[in-house]
C-alpha cells in the first residue's frame, strides 16, 4: 500500500474528483478525513456513513474552507484524532457561469472566497502542522484547464484556479526547506456532476469531445491516480509541478 498510515485531508470529497480521491487514498491505506460543507447536501449523519465506506478509519469533518474559523477547528480535530497531517488535498471548489458585465461582487467573493482563499488556508493550516513535526508532508491543488484556457462567462472560476496554480509554485519553493511537497494537478473535461449539463446535451457532448484529441472524457479515477502518486514517497523529488490529466486539451483547443 503507497499511503499506508498516512493521514489524508480531502476537502470537498463529497462527490466527483474528491470522492474518487478519497475512495483511491483509502484503497492504498491512507486514514482519510473527508471534507464537506456545513449545509451542504450532506448532513452529519449522511457524511459519517458516506466517509465509513471509504474506510474503517475514515471520518468526516464539517467545514467552510472560506472561514478560518471552520479550517482551524477542522484541523484541530483531524489532530486530536490522528495525531499528525501527513497529505492535504485541496479540492473543494465552486464555478458561477455569469457574463463578465452582469458579474455581482457577492458572486465573485463567493469563487475566490471556497477555490482560492480555501486553498490558502487549508495549506496554511495543514503545513504548519507539518512544520511543527518536522517529518515533511504533501500538498496537492486540484486546479483545472482553465487557469490557462480561457473560458467566458467563468472568469471568477478562471481566475482562482491561475492563482491556485501561482500560489502552489510559490509555496513549493518556501516550503522546500521543511520537505514538504505542494504540486497541482489540472483536470480537463471530467465525467463528474459539475458537468452534468455537457453529459447531458449530446450536441454538447459531441462538441467538447471534438476538442480532446483521447477522444472522451476522463474519469474521476484518472485524477485520483495522479493524486496517489503526488501523495506517496514515489514523488519524494516532484514540487512546483502541475500534472495535466486532460487527454491533451490543452494542446488543442479553440482560442476564443
Amino acid at each position: 500500500m503507497r499511503l499506508k498510515d498516512k493521514v489524508a485531508l480531502v476537502t470537498g470529497a463529497s462527490s466527483g474528483i474528491g470522492k474518487a480521491i478519497a475512495t483511491r487514498f483509502a484503497a492504498e491505506g491512507a486514514h482519510v478525513v473527508v471534507n464537506y460543507r456545513p449545509g451542504g447536501k450532506l448532513d452529519t449523519e449522511a457524511a459519517q456513513s458516506e466517509a465509513a465506506s471509504f474506510g474503517p478509519t475514515s471520518i468526516a469533518v464539517a467545514a467552510d474552507v472560506s472561514k478560518r474559523e471552520d479550517v482551524e477547528r477542522m484541523m484541530g480535530e483531524i489532530i486530536a484524532k490522528f495525531g499528525r497531517i501527513d497529505i492535504a488535498v485541496n479540492n473543494a471548489g465552486i464555478m458561477v457561469k455569469k457574463p463578465f458585465l452582469e458579474a455581482t461582487d457577492d458572486e465573485w467573493n463567493r469563487v475566490i472566497g471556497v477555490n482560492l482563499f480555501g486553498s490558502y488556508l487549508v495549506s496554511q493550516v495543514a503545513a504548519r502542522e507539518m512544520v511543527k513535526r518536522a517529518e515533511g508532508g504533501k500538498l496537492i491543488f486540484i486546479s483545472s484547464v482553465h487557469e490557462d484556457i480561457p473560458f467566458p462567462q467563468y472568469t471568477s472560476y478562471c481566475a482562482s484556479k491561475g492563482g491556485m496554480r501561482m500560489m502552489m509554485r510559490n509555496l513549493a519553493m518556501e516550503l522546500a526547506p521543511h520537505r514538504i511537497n505542494v504540486n497541482n494537478i489540472a483536470p480537463g473535461a471530467i465525467a463528474t456532476p459539475i458537468n452534468r449539463e455537457v453529459l447531458e446535451d449530446p450536441e454538447a457532448k459531441k462538441n467538447a469531445i471534438s476538442e480532446i484529441p483521447w477522444g472522451r472524457f476522463g474519469t474521476p479515477e484518472e485524477v485520483a491516480s495522479v493524486a496517489v502518486f503526488l501523495a506517496s514517497d514515489e514523488a519524494e523529488y516532484v514540487t512546483g509541478s502541475t500534472y495535466y490529466v486532460d487527454g491533451g486539451l490543452t494542446q488543442q483547443v479553440t482560442i476564443y
